[in-house]
């Protein structure tokens, strides 16, 4: 395949500009899958960066489920109106609040679960382990509560559509396709029946 060819290929895979595919395989030796990992590195590089920069435009992204028991309200903020009206922010808007419609965290990220929920949760694992050393007991603790963040937290979770994609990743691609920071600020599920 000559260089234009993989150009085109990789970027119709990363939606990367045409100078950072040529680069990142140029880096790679002329490898598309080791080029797609250089690129998403750069890319996760390039969101942190972003990460610092004030989100003060957005919208309000709703989403109500097939047979109209399950709603959602969204928060999503960006830097620019401009990439509040872009198609791609949309549809990250779209895709996160469908998530939280079929995954039911109860918290954005896990910086917003308090510090007593996590005690208590501790308490409940070291409850459930028993004749461990403490050093692997904490270790276990650490691996459970992991798992209890990709549960409860939207960013933590995995993507209902590529469970492979955690969301905190998914909108980090976002961001590095489109330049701003993305912040996902608050949002509200709402169950038919479901109880307060």
């Amino acid at each position: 395949m000559n260089i234009l060819d993989a150009v085109k290929k990789l970027r119709f895979k990363t939606s990367a500009g045409m100078m950072e595919c040529k680069e990142a395989l140029k880096e790679s030796g002329g490898d598309i899958e080791k080029a797609v990992e250089i690129l998403r590195k750069k890319g996760v590089a390039k969101a942190a960066k972003k990460a610092a920069r004030i989100a003060g435009q957005g919208v309000i992204e709703s989403y109500i489920h097939m047979g109209n028991r399950i709603g959602v309200l969204l928060e999503v903020n960006c830097e620019t109106d401009f990439v509040a009206r872009n198609r791609e922010f949309r549809n990250l808007t779209r895709e996160l609040a469908m998530q939280v419609a079929a995954a039911n965290p109860m918290y954005v990220s896990r910086e917003e679960v308090s510090e007593d929920t996590i005690e208590k949760e501790k308490e409940i694992f070291r409850s459930q382990i028993t004749g461990k050393p403490a050093n692997v007991m904490e270790n276990i603790i650490k691996g459970k509560l992991d798992k209890y963040f990709s549960e409860v937290c939207l960013l933590e979770q995995p993507f209902i559509k590529d469970p492979n994609l955690k969301v905190k990743e998914l909108v980090t691609q976002v961001i590095a396709k489109l330049g701003e920071n993305i912040v996902v600020k608050r949002f509200a599920r709402f169950e038919v029946g479901e109880e307060f």
